[in-house]
């Protein structure tokens, strides 16, 4: 084999390697089988087990939480022919509520469509979570609508999965869901920040996610409306603030060159005549209002620039 042939063949095995590390690390695989064992398994996680964040190269996972109430769960589903990661949650068994559900996005998680299966956690013990079945049934007045209600708001939406029915079926879960006002927020402008973020996903990589609810920021002094699910009698805290956190990166050989984030941040409101791009703010902001610590499995370098934008606009064109 002359010297010239060894070249062309070791450029070809190392750009293969890096397209696959790149598919394997993004959460967007390719349509065949890669592998026999599920990807990066070092992370599976169960109610009781927290994920292993050092080991693991998933992007969208935070860094760390704060009381033993606090369970990391992770749900997987088969997409593309084999098992890949669908999205983790941070689930408080005493408030009944997520703080953060992380998940990767790319072209191949959305179509068109919707599937309604409202049910309990298979990952977490059914007496500390609480029905979703029939709604709330809880109604609540607003500036611009008197007769609103509290809507089962997704984290993860269910239109980020609606390509793989097993993936879209598992955001239906209760630990995805919190009480939303509905009109003015929840069918107004969260859904349609939700859109948008959908429309800036690379066509060929990934959007990294961390969406979630506050009750209140750090050292704010803010108490949480009580509503009672109709369901089930059981007594549930309202965030005050909901906020999204994300992440797009530039790879080439499967390594990351260069990475840029963005966040929002939302008074849960009704917020009828109001735009998601008033609500921008950098992801370094989101941090000291909640005190996790986002997309640290990006090395140091790349992370702490990416993480002062607060431009809608410059994330877009990134």
């Amino acid at each position: 084999m002359n010297k010239t042939l060894k070249i062309i063949l070791i450029v070809i095995l190392v750009l293969t390697v890096g397209i696959i590390v790149a598919y394997l690390v993004c959460g967007c695989g390719p349509a065949k089988k890669v592998a026999d064992a599920p990807e990066e398994t070092s992370s599976s996680m169960v109610a009781e087990e927290a994920p292993s964040i050092n080991s693991t190269s998933w992007l969208e996972l935070p860094g760390q939480w704060r009381s033993e109430a606090e369970h990391a769960v992770t749900h997987y589903a088969t997409m593309q022919g084999r098992q890949q990661r669908n999205y983790t949650v941070l689930y408080d068994e005493d408030t009944y509520t997520s703080y953060w559900v992380a998940y990767p996005l790319c072209a191949s998680h959305t179509t068109t469509g919707r599937e309604e299966i409202w049910g309990y956690d298979p990952k977490v013990s059914k007496d500390v979570q609480t029905s979703v079945a029939k709604g709330y049934g809880a109604n609540v007045a607003t500036e611009n609508y008197p007769n609103n209600f509290y809507a089962r708001g997704h984290q993860i939406p269910n239109a980020d999965r609606n390509a793989v029915p097993e993936m879209q079926a598992q955001t239906y879960y209760s630990t995805n869901m919190t009480p939303q006002i509905q009109n003015g927020f929840n069918g107004g402008i969260w859904a349609k920040l939700e859109e948008a973020v959908r429309n800036a996903v690379p066509a060929d990589d990934t959007l990294y996610i961390v969406t979630g609810a506050s009750f209140r920021k750090v050292n704010e002094n803010l108490a949480a409306l009580r509503i009672t699910n109709k369901n089930d009698g059981k007594q549930l805290q309202v965030p005050n603030y909901y906020w999204k956190a994300i992440l797009k990166v530039h790879r080439q050989n499967g390594v990351i060159t260069d990475a840029l984030s963005v966040g929002f941040w939302l008074p849960h409101d009704d917020l009828k005549g109001h735009t998601y791009g008033e609500y921008t703010v950098s992801v370094d902001q989101i941090e000291q209002w909640t005190g996790f610590d986002f997309f640290v499995n990006l090395k140091d370098e790349k992370e702490k620039p990416a993480e002062t934008n607060s431009s809608w606009q410059a994330f877009i064109a990134f």
